[in-house]
């Protein structure tokens, strides 16, 4: 009977097997320009993903490049076309869930609906979640338009989702409040 350990016994015990390794025989030579070509290679790479990495503009800078020339609060037109715009919450697909580090997670649905008489290019949402006594909880900041859709014509509407993280789990969330903050219109 072979086991694996009289098999290795027996190659162990060959001298040859031995003296063909201390004289280089059996190694297997590796061609170095080879070597030189993948580390060429390796650090083209590289590189390209740094350029492409340093030259492409934060998501800041993306938003404010979208809204810039947009209306905001504070301006006359803003207030004549946000009464235009309604935001509401879907309370039946709003979704409060636990996450792994102890805290809740809220995705809010809602849809907006642009009552207007102008297509909206940019629309920037506050939705604040609010307590039992009027103060805010937590509140995230979104682009909508043109991020979840391109453009919002006269008399449409859209769903919208927008992901509240780090809510302390007996905090009271009472209520959830929308804001426009920002506008574009063709």
């Amino acid at each position: 009977m072979i086991t694996y350990w009289n098999f290795l016994r027996k190659h162990l015990s060959n001298k040859n097997w031995t003296q063909g390794l201390s004289k280089g025989e059996n190694k297997k030579s590796v061609n170095k320009s080879f070597l030189v070509a993948i580390l060429i290679a390796v650090l083209l790479i590289g590189g390209g993903i740094l350029l492409i990495w340093k030259f492409q503009p934060s998501m800041q800078e993306q938003q404010e490049q979208v809204l810039s020339g947009a209306i905001r609060e504070g301006s006359p037109e803003f207030d004549v076309l946000t009464r235009r715009i309604i935001a509401e919450t879907n309370a039946d697909e709003t979704i409060e869930s636990p996450v792994g580090t102890g805290f809740v997670m809220m995705q809010i649905a809602g849809r907006i609906r642009n009552n207007g008489d102008k297509t909206l290019t940019g629309l920037e949402i506050k939705v604040s979640v609010i307590d039992s006594f009027g103060k805010v909880v937590k509140d995230q900041t979104a682009l909508v338009v043109p991020t979840q859709r391109k453009k919002l014509a006269p008399k449409e509407q859209m769903n919208v989702t927008i992901r509240i993280d780090g809510f302390d789990p007996k905090a009271d969330r009472a209520q959830i409040q929308w804001k426009v903050t920002a506008i574009k219109t063709e």
